[in-house]
């Protein structure tokens, strides 16, 4: 008999940050001494027929909205047709921006590798099981902690003291007195001056820069300091292809899009007109493992590589099952503050700061599906009344 899908929960639960806040536009988290940010994620949970359940902590709101519109299809199905479901989910989902199929998508996964017994990364084919990362910074802020230049480059040095092979930085927000081009400059020289020579750079605004102009000028300061890649640097939102496509006709810097579209086509049609070197895909956003794993092998069809985006169990299962891709994210760190990734792991599997080895690489879970066990008993202390179940 066929395994079959007979619940699904979506717990809600928020958790602290400490000496984090927002900027002043509030909307990027930055270091902020004595302040506490609640933080809110959500709860996967796919019971079946078999006692054996796909679980996945992450997801946002709209995705957790989206949820609410397909998951009674999946009540009564087989979870081990992921493809099929991918499918017919992507269509129902058509007119928005499908990020509810991934923490969907990621806990069919994990319940298909606990009922084979095996971890995600061998049933996509185990390429490596050991992968290198980089530390990913906090924006910059006005609060005393990556407040300037010489902070970017102090923070910098540390990480490499500490192991780490590279080092991205996430300038400043907020006002637009914050948001100062000068400064930006200033950053990736003294960042490239200190240990450039040492560690892969990366610089990623944000879509920070109001202009294209900006981005320019900036990009010109990433060439003379010789960076990895530059990413999603101006207001267009990181989505235009014929903008990035003139500002590589510009720079020597790589750049690395496509963080901000979403699904297999979009991505392909950045890659196939010529705008973007880097390719970026996210088990998250980019409608689950089954997305993202099509967009590295779209990537590799076309000779280019794939950056996975953020930290977490799933994007190391799919780098450990993706040879054209150089590096885990390691986000957000902070001199003064903690990695805001949730404090829901039981057992060794952690990403702070202080993950990665004496050669700069954080493993691969080993045990069957997603390989970590969820501290479900902080989750449910921690819920914030919003639990949704389809059955």
């Amino acid at each position: 008999m066929s395994p079959e899908i007979t619940r699904i929960e979506s717990t809600e639960f928020s958790y602290p940050l400490e000496n984090v806040g927002m900027d002043e536009s509030g909307f990027n988290i930055v270091y902020e001494p004595g302040s506490t940010l609640d933080r809110t994620l959500f709860a996967i949970e796919i019971h079946t027929d078999t006692g054996v359940t796909g679980e996945y902590v992450g997801g946002n709101s709209p995705g957790a909205a989206q949820i609410n519109m397909f998951a009674d299809y999946l009540i009564g199905k087989n979870p081990l047709k992921r493809e099929k479901h991918w499918s017919e989910i992507k269509r129902a989902l058509r007119k928005y921006d499908r990020m509810g199929i991934g923490p969907i998508d990621i806990a069919l996964w994990d319940f298909a590798g606990k009922y084979y017994d095996a971890p995600i990364h061998e049933l996509l084919g185990t390429y490596r099981e050991r992968i290198p990362a980089y530390a990913s910074t906090y924006h910059g802020d006005e609060n005393g902690g990556l407040d300037s230049p010489e902070a970017f480059a102090d923070f910098a040095e540390e990480c490499l003291e500490m192991g780490y092979p590279g080092f991205k930085v996430h300038g400043w927000g907020g006002s637009d007195a914050s948001r100062d081009i000068d400064r930006e400059v200033a950053t990736v020289h003294a960042v490239g001056e200190r240990v450039g020579d040492e560690m892969d750079l990366m610089l990623d605004p944000a879509c920070e820069y109001e202009t294209w102009g900006d981005a320019l000028t900036v990009g010109k300061a990433c060439d003379e300091q010789d960076f990895y890649w530059y990413e999603d640097p101006y207001r267009d939102g990181g989505i235009s292809q014929h903008g990035h496509g003139k500002l590589m006709e510009k720079l020597d810097t790589p750049i690395l899009q496509t963080e901000h579209i979403r699904g297999l086509e979009p991505h392909v049609d950045f890659i196939a007109n010529g705008a973007t070197d880097f390719v970026r895909a996210d088990p998250e956003y980019d409608a689950g493992i089954t997305g993202a794993m099509k967009i590295a092998n779209a990537a590799e069809g076309f000779g280019l590589d794939v950056e996975y985006h953020a930290p977490g169990p799933a994007q190391r299962h799919c780098l450990a099952a993706t040879r054209n891709a150089n590096y885990y994210e390691l986000a957000l760190v902070h001199p003064g503050a903690q990695n805001p990734a949730p404090p829901v792991y039981k057992g060794e599997y952690s990403d702070l700061i202080d993950t990665i080895d004496e050669d700069g690489t954080v493993p691969v879970p080993d045990g069957p599906g997603l390989g970590v066990e969820y501290d479900w008993e902080f989750i449910e202390d921690n819920a914030t009344g919003s639990v949704h179940v389809y059955e």
